[in-house]
């Protein structure tokens, strides 16, 4: 009778002992995971501080913590290492040195992997190592899974969407009548938005994750320098007034979009267009529902249409669920082999110079001709007016109106509203951002 061989567990070194570190080993190795094929055990965390107190408990009898990051990266036994600390310094040493060891990689890093993506995926390419990053965009949301695998027969044209909590939060906040300064306030209190919120309000952790779904999507990298990037941090309770009265809402929104139709070009010659900004969007539209710190993704294709994938953008156990659902991929062999298996068959072009009706808001001190010089400005510039919308003026010092234009160039509503800024009547710098009927 033979006896059959012991399974050997997958080794895990982690790096990140915070929220969601300590989501990931709460749910590996105190409640357990049904599917997994074999053990999984974290060996060792590295840690900044080893007597900071932690949030969960570590089992020491399997768990050593350690400061030194070359325990894990020089130790043999280790089979995987899960990246979750953030920053792009040491994160990029700990995922590049790991493939070339010969571990697995599973990151949640949308920055890294969007500033180095090529040197990543190069660097899994060459050491046939699995590099997954499900948790890096939407958090709990598997569109890096749906990305990879489920559109192998099929031509993506567009992927947008709501891809940040903390500003979808602040947002859906201002909507219900909260000015920006509370709102925001508000979001640290409660650990959405860091003591520096730059990076979620003015749209650059936006950008880092749509620069990862146009490479998936389209095959395609897009350095995040050459993606045009407008936040939130201008956007005034006026604007949910005007949004309102056109039936729409305002999200901060990622786009990577075929120019389908330009010049007669079809979905795999026209050029790519990448970016992100505010967006006045229709209340019927899938979006407009996305409420709070949730996330929502829309893939357009030619074969199924749109498709929407909505959940929990971010947090401790939804972001943690997305690492474990990679770890157990790795564990039973079923991760991409290719993390980026979309190949553009030539360079695309990048079409920073979209086309879109817009919403524009000007700030003006009262006076005569200002609706007659607006109307001069926009017609000087190619901006055809679709409508015009003021409310009531309570003070003729200060009093914003707005226009909506017909389908345009980017660049047109952007000299309009350069030209704007320079009239005496004009308060403030126009505010413009796309409408999505």
């Amino acid at each position: 009778m033979s006896i059959a061989p012991a399974i050997v567990p997958l080794r895990i070194g982690m790096f990140g002992g915070g929220v969601v570190g300590g989501g990931v080993y709460e749910i590996l190795m105190q409640r357990g995971v049904a599917t997994l094929r074999r053990p999984v055990v974290i060996s060792k965390i590295c840690v900044r501080n080893l007597d900071k107190p932690r949030s969960f408990t570590i089992d020491e009898s399997q768990t050593t913590l350690t400061t030194d990051p070359n325990d894990i990266l020089e130790d043999s036994e280790i089979d995987c290492v899960v990246e979750v600390m953030g920053g792009i310094g040491l994160a990029k040493q700990v995922v590049l040195d790991s493939l070339k060891a010969g571990k697995s990689v599973v990151t949640a890093n949308k920055a890294l992997l969007a500033a180095h993506l090529d040197e990543c995926h190069d660097a899994a390419k060459s050491t046939k190592k699995e590099l997954a990053y499900e948790a890096a965009v939407c958090g709990g949301i598997p569109i890096i899974q749906v990305l990879q695998s489920c559109y192998d027969g099929d031509v993506i044209t567009n992927v947008s969407g709501i891809c940040n909590g903390t500003t979808n939060y602040m947002l859906t906040a201002m909507e219900d009548g909260a000015d920006y300064a509370t709102v925001l306030q508000e979001a640290q209190d409660l650990g959405f938005a860091e003591a520096d919120p730059t990076a979620d309000v003015e749209g650059h952790d936006v950008r880092a994750k749509i620069a990862i779904l146009a490479k998936l999507a389209f095959g395609q990298t897009v350095s995040v320098d050459d993606i045009p990037t407008a936040g939130i941090s201008n956007i005034q309770a006026v604007d949910f007034e005007y949004a309102a009265l056109l039936h729409s809402t305002i999200k901060l929104v990622g786009t990577a979009r075929r120019l389908t139709g330009v010049d007669g070009d079809d979905a795999n010659s026209s050029p790519l267009s990448v970016y992100v900004s505010p967006v006045m969007v229709s209340t019927k539209d899938m979006l407009a529902s996305t409420r709070g710190s949730g996330n929502a993704i829309v893939v357009t294709s030619e074969n199924m249409n749109a498709c929407s994938y909505t959940g929990p953008g971010a947090g401790r156990f939804p972001t943690a669920n997305s690492v474990v659902a990679d770890i157990v991929r790795v564990a039973n062999g079923q991760a991409s082999v290719d993390p980026f298996p979309k190949v553009s068959p030539e360079p695309l072009e990048l079409e920073d110079n979209y086309v879109s009706p817009f919403y524009v808001r000007i700030p003006f001190r009262d006076g005569l001709g200002i609706i007659r010089q607006t109307g001069e400005l926009a017609e000087r510039h190619g901006v055809s007016i679709h409508a015009i919308l003021q409310n009531p003026i309570a003070d003729p010092g200060s009093a914003d109106f707005c226009v909506t234009t017909d389908p345009c160039p980017l660049s047109n509503v952007q000299a309009f509203c350069n030209d704007l800024a320079a009239q005496n009547f004009c308060r403030d710098p126009p505010l413009h951002m796309p409408l999505l009927r």
